[in-house]
């Protein structure tokens, strides 16, 4: 009978193969009829390091084979660092049904993750520095859900080292972050646990929970420091240029915990490359396309490898950075 049936219809034979053929594809398709992939791409402010983690992934994608304007179309949202328009972008993002979403930054990455929920759009993020804390995954080996990326955690000790190498007379360290930013919460407690064992004696808090608090937050630190350490805050990074300036106006010298910061007036800093970054997302993001499960892929961390100083920042706020630390630079920048 089925025989029959289809020899004298056999458009709805053909309409049937379609329909089983469509059920064997992976979860992840297209999301329209474009026949490219659409992606939803959200960092929370306009910041060099989360700038470059886009730039990375977006190369590294086309590598992959998965070109802009051919194969993928991206759309770009930037929230400015508010939380209520990233938790819409999020939304927006959903309600489109993108393939998937790329969230730079922590506060993103939770928006993203809380706004996918009850869907099988798979997010990938970067620049997070502990997903496990900041609810975005199970765990760092089985990330479990629709979620994984890469971490830009940061040796928190090598960085502090560095501050005494170049003046070793440091006791008291000034710390300005948004005390509402997971990530930076996180990178303060570990600068608590390395100071003592480095011979600190006292880390002194600054808050600033918006871009125009940051430069009060540095000058409620001076006369109580010896140096400043800014942690990779979303928040303070926006407005460093406020924190470079009190420091240079008062001679107290400031680090940084990225490397896109110290063109900026930082001394310097041991760190990542976040265009490598970048990278590591887009090979994650074309796995992900390609079938795999975001659950199977482990969250990854990009090693420290660069070494960036600021002679010329340095003097700027009387300190010579001796030339055993110049000597071990990866990029001298003098601005």
């Amino acid at each position: 009978m089925k025989s029959r049936f289809f020899k004298f219809y056999p458009g709805l034979a053909l309409m049937s193969f379609i329909a089983v053929f469509m059920l064997t594809l992976p979860a992840t398709g297209l999301a329209d009829d474009s026949g490219k992939f659409k992606i939803g791409i959200t960092q929370i402010v306009t910041h060099p390091a989360l700038d470059a983690n886009r730039r990375g992934f977006i190369d590294q994608m086309e590598k992959e084979g998965f070109v802009e304007g051919k194969d993928v179309e991206y759309d770009y949202r930037n929230p400015e660092g508010d939380m209520s328009l990233a938790a819409s972008i999020a939304q927006k993002f959903v309600s489109q049904k993108v393939d998937m979403i790329l969230a730079i930054a922590t506060p993103t990455a939770q928006a993203c993750v809380n706004a996918v929920k009850n869907t099988d759009i798979p997010v990938v993020f970067g620049a997070v520095t502990d997903p496990v804390s900041a609810g975005l995954v199970d765990s760092w080996e089985s990330p479990g859900g629709q979620v994984t990326g890469i971490s830009d955690w940061a040796d928190v000790g090598a960085q502090i080292q560095l501050i005494l190498d170049i003046v070793p007379e440091v006791k008291k360290i000034g710390v300005i972050y948004n005390s509402g930013e997971t990530n930076s919460k996180i990178q303060v407690e570990e600068l608590k646990k390395v100071a003592p064992n480095l011979g600190i004696d006292k880390v002194v808090e600054a808050s600033a929970a918006t871009t125009a608090n940051v430069m009060g937050a540095a000058q409620s630190l001076m006369g109580r420091v010896d140096a400043v350490w800014v942690p990779t805050d979303n928040t303070v990074v926006s407005a460093f240029e406020a924190v470079v300036k009190v420091c240079e106006d008062n001679q107290i010298p400031v680090f940084a915990a990225d490397t896109a910061t110290v063109k900026r007036g930082a001394i310097g800093t041991p760190g990542i490359d976040y265009y490598v970054l970048g990278l590591e997302d887009g090979k994650i993001a074309a796995r992900i396309l390609s079938g795999t499960p975001p659950a199977n892929i482990p969250v990854k961390k990009v090693p420290m490898t660069d070494l960036y100083l600021n002679p010329a920042a340095a003097e700027r706020m009387g300190v010579s950075i001796p030339p055993s630390v110049l000597g071990r630079a990866s990029k001298i920048i003098n601005e």
